[in-house]
C-alpha cells in the first residue's frame, strides 16, 4: 500500500509541475490576466438583478464583441488558453443576455 501511496503521490506532483510549468500557467501573464477577468463576469451576473433601463448598452454591446473577438483568438493561439477562452465565453454571454433583455426578447424573473 506504501509504493501504491508514493506512486499517487509522484502523479500528483507531476501533474501540478506539468501545470505550473505550461506555457500558459500560473508563472505568466496568460493565466493571470484571463483569472482576474473572471472579474466582469461577476459583475455582469451581478447586473442581472439591475433595473434594465440602468443597464449601458454600449458596454453590454461591448462586452458582448470583445468577449467573442477573444474566444475565438483563444482557440487559434499556441498553446490554446482554455482559461482565457471560458471567461470571453463568459463575458460575451451576459453582454448578450443582457442586450436580449434590453430589447425585450428576455423578460426579467424576479430574483429573490
Amino acid at each position: 500500500a506504501t509504493g501504491e501511496k508514493q506512486k499517487e503521490i509522484m502523479a500528483t506532483a507531476g501533474r501540478l509541475a506539468a501545470f505550473w510549468n505550461h506555457p500558459a500557467g500560473p508563472k505568466t501573464i496568460h493565466f493571470w490576466a484571463p483569472t482576474f477577468k473572471w472579474g466582469l463576469v461577476v459583475a455582469g451576473l451581478a447586473d442581472l438583478n439591475r433595473p434594465i433601463e440602468k443597464v449601458s448598452t454600449n458596454q453590454q454591446c461591448a462586452l458582448a464583441a470583445t468577449g467573442m473577438i477573444w474566444c475565438r483568438y483563444a482557440t487559434q493561439i499556441i498553446p490554446i488558453n482554455y482559461n482565457l477562452m471560458s471567461v470571453n465565453f463568459f463575458v460575451a454571454l451576459t453582454g448578450l443576455y443582457q442586450l436580449g433583455r434590453k430589447q425585450g426578447l428576455i423578460k426579467d424573473i424576479p430574483l429573490k
